[in-house]
């Protein structure tokens, strides 16, 4: 191992004290506020860039490089000297308009070394460390400079030196995708490149054995690490590329075959942060904000057109096989297969929309969804021909716009627009103005994107520098506009929501319409018990829960969710997002022409929280999470377990001191299981205060729910 000894430290104590160092220092030390996480910065003998960490003095990330590739330039990698450095502190609370808590707190030690090459052309690089108490982020900084004016990076090789073979929690280096199950292997046995041909899939890239981010670790001494980015801007996105044999990963940015590179950029720019999270307990990985603290603050002013809600749609019955997206009756949406399917099954009419709002506005949901209300759907999928498919005005002859408009005014629902782009961002973009004009003149303030299927142009990628690009400009056009942009199929989150609040959610993994279609069985019970610690870092997941009809025999024999009907309902305290749809049918939530007892909880739940409480969890295994509304302060609970059974005491001294509250709490049947009787449930009431305690049995695949409402 190749360390460096610490030459420096910081002196600053105040809110943003900068400091220059003599420009003889050759390596760098920044900590932690706690002190707990040390980076260190030095120059190799050849003079080029390395770095360092530690956590409670032992190495987690050891001695690792970083260099440039360039198209028809000299790589960016030895021969600097380091010409100055800055150190600073800072510490500020913000608010969050909508989110997991209402204040967070942003307190971290930086450090900016500059760097100038030992040549003729002298080029600059700044490398800018910030340090927290829950991990750190760096990034690359090309400062304005006389001999550097434009670049084509060909990669990006920035390294994570690995101090042993931990566990890990991956999907594969998807340039398309990120739709995949996650492994659980060791690092030396993460093979992506065996995912290739995921016949769920119809859009996948994976050139390298390569694994995306967030990619979360567990260490043989119990500490956890996820390596992600933070504030992905005009740039590619990043994969890491696996080395088994020297236990590393290395920055493998998406590219793209039409540029032949993975950005192009012109200098004065910033990379994304590189982020690495570091924590003792795996939940504290959830509670951590630091990738939201690496994003510049709201640039877009009030969002309050945007309300946090639960929401219905027309949606569900076409994974299910009730209903088809297109009125032609040529497409089978459902099984994405072209030709005649017999009469026209379509599900956006204008009588269901209505079905769907009555059920809304009578059981507190105050969101409508309609997908395959505009025409279109016939034409845009397994063809390369979908420029200009959809043009997000021209509804359906079957489905009356205004009239379903003005009965869901008259119930107070909200309506979602739905813009499917057939991946093709070109033809988006030139719609954007006048979709968005409609949606305002008719009160729609929301809109959830999809992009299926292979981009168009061909050579671009979803996750390369040319979409990041796309979707960001989907955010400012909308933000112009007052609307607020749910996306699916999109790039990673990476924090942007901070900066662009409109940014409200987005799909980005593997959802619960797989259960419904897929091939291999849908999602396993240990799907979401492992995404709550790995895609969920990155930020807010619409993953579309409360399937009650778990087997849907009716339409799918072949096909079930696998959970138990508890564990539905806590997902929608488990997985975080300030939009939750009640994905089901309204007939699915009824009972004896009742509605479901247990569909009082997705009633209750709320959607926007002041603070959030990670009560246990391991990855894959299980997690529970506590979470309290703002305005009403009333608190709620979830937890869900994967394959194997378990039982969990719950401790409430979280609760103020002195209150006693009405607590509802929804859990698996004595004869729950996911796979032989998932619908098995049952409902208790009782009192709690901040002394009592819990006892709860999981079944396999299981899960409850509580509501604890202040008397």
């Amino acid at each position: 191992m190749k360390r460096f000894k610490l030459q420096f430290s910081i002196l600053a104590t105040v809110a943003f004290l900068l400091i220059s160092c003599s420009k003889t220092e050759t390596s760098f030390t920044v900590n932690s506020p706690d002190t707990n996480i040390s980076v260190e910065f030095a120059l190799s003998d050849s003079g080029g860039p390395m770095y360092l960490v530690t956590y409670k003095s032992k190495t987690v990330i050891d001695t690792s490089y970083m260099s440039f590739d360039f198209k028809d330039l000299p790589a960016l990698k030895d021969n600097f000297k380091i010409v100055n450095s800055i150190t600073g502190t800072a510490d500020e609370t913000w608010q969050m308009p909508w989110g997991e808590q209402i204040d967070v707190r942003n307190n971290y030690n930086e450090l900016t070394v500059n760097l100038e090459e030992q040549n003729e052309t002298k080029r600059k690089l700044n490398i800018h460390f910030k340090v927290y108490d829950d991990g750190l982020g760096f990034r690359y900084e090309f400062p304005e400079q006389e001999n550097l004016k434009e670049v084509l990076i060909t990669d990006e090789n920035t390294q994570f030196n690995l101090t042993g073979d931990h566990k890990v929690w991956w999907i594969p280096g998807d340039w398309d995708i990120y739709e995949h199950l996650y492994n659980e292997t060791k690092f030396s046995e993460i093979d992506a490149l065996s995912k290739q041909n995921d016949p769920n899939l119809n859009a996948t890239y994976i050139p390298q054995n390569a694994v995306n981010t967030p990619v979360t670790m567990k260490t043989d001494d119990g500490l956890y690490l996820s390596f992600h980015e933070a504030d992905l801007t005009n740039y590619a996105g990043m994969t890491l590329k696996v080395d088994h044999k020297n236990l590393d990963m290395v920055s493998e940015l998406v590219g793209s075959d039409r540029l032949g590179g993975k950005a192009k950029l012109t200098v004065p720019f910033n990379t994304p942060w590189r982020t690495i999270q570091i924590a003792e307990k795996a939940g504290d990985l959830i509670e951590s904000k630091m990738t939201l603290n690496l994003n510049d603050p709201n640039e877009i002013g009030d969002v309050s057109y945007f309300t946090p809600m639960k929401y219905v749609g027309i949606w569900w019955e076409m994974h299910i096989g009730k209903s088809t997206w297109d009125l032609e009756g040529s497409q089978d949406m459902n099984t994405f297969t072209t030709g005649k399917v017999g009469t026209s099954r379509h599900g956006a009419t204008t009588e269901n929309a209505k079905k769907y709002i009555d059920f809304a506005s009578q059981n507190g949901i105050k969101g409508l969804l309609v997908e395959g209300w505009n025409t279109g759907w016939d034409k845009w999928i397994n063809t390369d021909d979908r420029e200009g498919v959809f043009d997000f005005m021209t509804p359906y002859s079957d489905y009356n716009f205004d009239e379903v408009m003005a009965y869901a005014k008259e119930k107070g629902v909200e309506v979602i627009m739905h813009h499917e782009t057939s991946a093709a961002p070109r033809t988006y973009e030139k719609q954007m103005d006048v979709a968005y004009d409609f949606m305002k003149a008719n009160g729609i303030n929301s809109v959830k994107t999809g992009y299926v299927g292979k981009i168009i142009p061909k050579g671009e990628y979803h996750h390369g520098q040319w979409m990041v690009n796309h979707y960001h400009k989907v955010l400012v056009e909308a933000a112009k506009k007052k609307i607020a942009v749910n996306a699916h199929e999109p790039i990673k989150a990476t924090g942007k929501r901070r900066t662009y609040p409109n940014a409200i959610a987005r799909e980005g993994l593997r959802g619960q319409e797989f259960n419904a279609w897929a091939k291999d069985g849908g999602n396993p019970p240990n799907h979401l018990p492992t995404v709550a610690f790995t895609r969920m870092l990155a930020g807010p997941i619409d993953f579309t829960p409360g399937v009650f009809n778990i087997k849907f025999d009716d339409y799918k024999k072949e096909n079930q969710v696998n959970t138990t009907l508890a564990h539905q309902l806590a997902l929608y305290v488990v997985i975080y997002s300030p939009i939750q749809m009640a994905c089901d049918l309204p007939e699915h939530y009824m009972v004896d022409g009742k509605v479901h007892p247990a569909f009082q909880f997705i009633t209750d739940v709320g959607v926007d929280w002041q603070k959030t409480k990670v009560i246990d969890g391991e990855v894959g295994d299980f997690v529970t999470i506590a979470r309290q509304e703002k305005e009403t302060g009333n608190w709620f609970i979830g937890g869900i377990t994967n394959e194997n059974e378990r039982n969990e005491t719950l401790v409430f001294d979280f609760l103020d001191e002195g209150k006693t509250y009405k607590a509802t709490v929804y859990k698996d049947g004595p004869n729950a299981h996911w796979d032989n009787n998932p619908q098995d449930y049952s409902i208790e009431e009782l009192e709690l205060t901040k002394a009592s305690s819990l006892d709860i049995k999981l079944a396999s695949g299981g899960g409850f729910a509580i509501s604890i409402l202040q008397e």
